[in-house]
């Protein structure tokens, strides 16, 4: 079945990303129209995660034939003298296997337990509010069953992929420069039951009152920002698919710090609010206290 039309989005693969089209990003100086910005996944196209796609497989039956063996020859009937050496043989060996006492039974192996995974070299510690150390050990861990999206430990991003983020909008480099950006990082993944995919994305600013700002001056048009339970200086954005069977997004926004964190969440219907408002508080635990 052909996927529904999504005007203004290209599908594709999962990748990190904000929240939908024209996001804005306040800065002191002035800033140039902004291009439109990609939603973070597809929106009007069906999430193919496990338990929404199913694939049968037929197998064959392979019938194979078989020649009969050659007519061999009849052997020789033994003679008197054979036949009774043969019997006095079969006796011997008999009594020696009654005397014979029995063999002690075979033990069974012990399964050995799998090697568990490589322990993440990833380190960063939280002094004084201030985050140090890598970037990626501050993205909100992958929960119980869930998979990664490339590296476990997530990606540290370079200036092409930032700018990805806003749509490759011009001098938006020179707008980060101006909150003092320093570095970001993301990753991606899908939650144990398969039915929605999450992606975390941080950039670290010059200081906490500009990540403030920051969060302040980001806008998504077309879309209305509702609260985020539990965190005050954060804000969230939703986009409802038209149908129940295709995929819907929603997006937070707010900072910890001089961190400057995103949550986006593709599901199949319309999405949860309290999905997203527990991800946002559980990241925002996490950047506060360094695990």
């Amino acid at each position: 079945m052909s996927e529904p039309e999504n005007e203004g989005v290209a599908a594709g693969p999962p990748a990190p990303a904000a929240a939908a089209a024209g996001v804005e990003v306040g800065a002191a100086a002035p800033v140039p129209p902004q291009a439109p910005r990609r939603l973070p996944r597809a929106v009007g196209v069906a999430l193919a995660t496990a338990g929404l796609l199913a694939v049968t497989a037929a197998s064959a039956a392979v019938t194979v034939a078989v020649g009969k063996p050659a007519a061999r020859p009849a052997a020789p009937a033994p003679s008197k003298a054979a036949a009774s050496a043969s019997a006095s043989a079969s006796a011997s060996a008999s009594a020696s296997v009654s005397a014979t006492p029995s063999a002690a039974p075979v033990p069974v192996p012990t399964a050995v337990p799998a090697e568990p995974a490589p322990a993440s070299t990833v380190k960063g510690t939280v002094k004084n509010g201030l985050h140090e150390g890598d970037l990626r050990y501050f993205l909100l861990p992958i929960p119980a069953g869930g998979e990664s999206y490339g590296p476990a430990d997530g990606m540290t991003m370079t200036n092409d992929d930032v700018s990805a983020l806003f749509g490759k909008q011009d001098g938006i480099m020179d707008i980060l420069g101006s909150y003092g950006y320093k570095g970001g990082a993301s990753r991606t993944y899908r939650t144990a039951d398969g039915k929605a995919e999450v992606t975390v994305t941080l950039l670290k600013l010059g200081s906490a009152s500009a990540a403030r700002d920051f969060v302040k001056g980001f806008k998504v048009e077309s879309l209305d920002p509702f609260d985020i339970d539990g965190d005050p200086g954060g804000h969230g954005y939703l986009q409802a698919p038209k149908h129940q069977a295709y995929t819907g997004s929603m997006s937070g926004i707010s900072s910890q710090g001089e961190i400057q964190y995103t949550i986006d969440v593709d599901v199949k219907g319309t999405p949860d609010k309290a999905l997203l408002n527990d991800l946002m508080k559980r990241q925002r635990e996490w950047l506060t206290t360094g695990g």
